[in-house]
């Protein structure tokens, strides 16, 4: 089994993705787990909650080079999903998104071409698709450093695959709308809604983990993995909340925060003329040509170019669509459950 007896490392370990990573992978073959972040509260509450002699916590940062060379010793494996992600705090400080998810991206890959790591998996974002803010711009970057360190002569050496994933909006996430929503509702606030036909992919915090899990099992070198979702729009989304609270909430209308899109894009129409249906997933395949294009002579005319897959053309899903889907995740479940409508 690929998994046996190997040491994955995953940056930003202490966020929901390295929470959710870990439920499956506690079980599994692997013989160590690296948890590394500089949130050293979130890694004494992990090891005070999991009690697992496989979790290995490491204190660093993914801007200091050093850190991230040392942790990765002995490494097998790297999800790398630290990142700053919250889109208006980036606009308004887009050096530290730079810093981060640029420099911090390259630190980790440098450093595991160094350390002849096996297989990476950045995970990436829809924003990082026609991008428009900092964060998606940043994001964009980093792809392309996993792209150019796939290419890189000492990980063809040792047959190392470097691959990404790109995912929309995940449900319940830090920092994302719905806790929000479920903290307004609970507190009889206005429901604050930036535009109520903006559309967002609806993806839960599992499907995220099968994602890169399909990306580290089927990937090849340079791949972009992204996962079909369903989206909605946020009015609906907000609506649906009401109705599984039995809230009577109103919905305020705030306007745009800075740099947002009314929709997002998981591939853009240049890659989804050359993307391959993988059923769920689509893989956008690398371009691996040199500098030197004259070398290459295409014989057939080139491929028109279809839709981008966005989550405006993607299944909409309606109000009871939703909620059925809301009621699959472990935090809604949790809220309703210690919910008391009276108290509104």
């Amino acid at each position: 089994m690929m998994l046996q007896d190997k040491i994955l490392l995953i940056t930003g370990g202490t966020g929901s993705f390295g929470n959710a990573m870990l439920k499956g992978f506690l079980n599994s073959g692997l013989k160590e787990i690296r948890i590394f972040s500089r949130d050293e509260k979130k890694q004494e509450d992990m090891r005070i909650e999991y009690k697992n002699d496989k979790l290995n916590f490491v204190v660093g940062d993914i801007r200091d080079f050093d850190s991230i060379n040392s942790a990765m010793n002995g490494v097998n494996f790297v999800f790398h999903a630290a990142a700053l992600k919250q889109v208006p705090s980036c606009e308004f400080y887009p050096m530290q998104a730079v810093q981060t998810n640029i420099i911090g991206a390259e630190n980790v890959l440098e450093a595991a071409a160094r350390n002849n790591v096996e297989r990476v998996v950045v995970l990436s974002t829809d924003k990082a698709v026609y991008p428009i803010n900092t964060m998606g711009m940043s994001k964009a970057i980093m792809e392309k450093l996993a792209v150019s360190k796939a290419r890189d002569p000492r990980v063809q050496a040792i047959d190392a695959v470097y691959t990404s994933t790109r995912y929309g909006n995940v449900m319940c996430s830090r920092g994302s709308i719905i806790p929000l929503f479920i903290k307004q509702i609970k507190e009889g606030k206005p429901l604050t809604i930036t535009n109520p036909k903006m559309t967002r992919f609806m993806m839960s915090l599992n499907d995220s983990v099968d994602l890169v899990m399909f990306a580290f099992e089927n990937g090849n070198p340079g791949d972009i993995f992204v996962q079909k979702s369903p989206a909605a729009t946020i009015e609906t989304l907000a609506i649906a909340l009401k109705e599984l609270f039995s809230a009577n909430n109103e919905i305020q209308i705030i306007g745009e925060r800075h740099a947002e899109k009314m929709y997002e894009t998981l591939c853009a129409k240049e890659e989804m003329a050359k993307a391959e249906d993988m059923g769920d997933f689509y893989r956008i395949p690398a371009d691996f040509r040199d500098l030197n294009y004259t070398k290459y002579v295409q014989t057939d005319g080139p491929k028109l170019l279809t839709d981008e897959y966005n989550s405006d053309n993607t299944h909409q899903l309606n109000v009871e669509e939703l909620k059925e889907l809301l009621l699959t995740l472990d935090e809604v479940k949790e809220e309703l459950k210690n919910h008391n409508p009276k108290e509104l």
